[in-house]
């Protein structure tokens, strides 16, 4: 098994969940964890869940792609304009002060933000989102189209792309867990408004997917790459994914280590007191 291409995943995994196309829709993740109760190791296993949606939409586009000869690149802008435009409609909704009463991430002050199949769901259409920026680099990570590597390290190197994006999503989601258990006695008063907020967080992610889109389709027809939106936007992207790279994989997944042992060690904690 090739470790330079299973590292070379790993980072590339690393750096996915901040790509351009859907780096607005990691803040309102982070958003549906802060809006239901719930400690760090749900949060894990909702950062866990939305990853897995993400990966596995990869999967079977990469999958697609190997088997056909059919270019679907060309369409993909079009995938978010719809993913963007339905981001759009669920935040107004939420905006409104409205609960959703459908299988999706639910809202509203002390209920569940969301089951593991619901984060699922979000994170298959953060995918969706993402897919026109980062299904090229994927698919080099993989070989799953060019055949230049073998089942097994072709599966290897998606497992590891996966662990890679599971790592960061998981550490961010285990942070804010820790951060809302200690300020959630300090800010019962805004609990009300939380579903709101994260609507808001909602429908803002959903407008940059859809007018990135929007975007990719001007450029396919050959419209300039300025765009002082797009261009805001990326810079704060590539500063993120630079600090990102500059850290490396070693020292993400020492801190995602870490913070899951201090979540650990607090849950016993909490359990031995109450016995007590």
């Amino acid at each position: 098994m090739d470790y330079d291409t299973i590292t070379f995943a790993l980072a590339a995994g690393l750096l996915a969940a901040f790509n351009p196309c859907g780096f607005a829709l990691l803040p309102s993740f982070l958003a549906l964890l802060v809006a239901g109760p719930g400690g760090v190791l749900r949060a894990l296993r909702l950062a866990a869940a939305m990853t897995a949606g993400f990966v596995t939409v990869f999967g079977l586009i990469g999958v697609v792609l190997a088997v056909t000869t059919v270019p679907i690149q060309r369409h993909l802008p079009w995938a978010a304009v719809v993913t963007g435009g339905v981001l759009v409609l669920l935040g107004a909704w939420l905006l409104s002060g409205r609960d959703l009463q459908v299988p999706l991430p639910r809202l509203a002050a002390g209920s569940p933000a969301g089951s593991v199949l619901a984060l699922y769901g979000y994170g298959a259409s953060y995918a969706v989102a993402s897919l026109s920026c980062t299904i090229a680099p994927f698919l080099a990570v993989t070989g799953l189209v060019s055949g230049g590597a073998s089942l097994r390290s072709g599966v290897a190197a998606f497992v590891a792309y996966g662990v890679g994006m599971g790592l960061v999503v998981g550490l961010l989601a285990m942070l804010v867990a820790f951060a809302r258990e200690a300020g959630v006695r300090r800010t019962r008063a805004v609990l009300p408004w939380i579903s709101r907020l994260s609507g808001a967080f909602l429908l803002v992610a959903g407008l940059y997917v859809t007018y990135y889109g929007w975007y990719e389709l001007r450029l396919a027809a050959g419209g300039s790459p300025a765009d002082p939106v797009v261009g805001a936007v990326g810079e704060l992207q590539g500063a993120v994914t630079t600090w990102l790279d500059t850290i490396g994989i070693g020292w993400t997944a020492a801190a995602f280590a870490v913070v899951a042992l201090l979540a650990v060690v607090t849950r016993l904690r909490a359990a031995s007191g109450a016995r007590e």
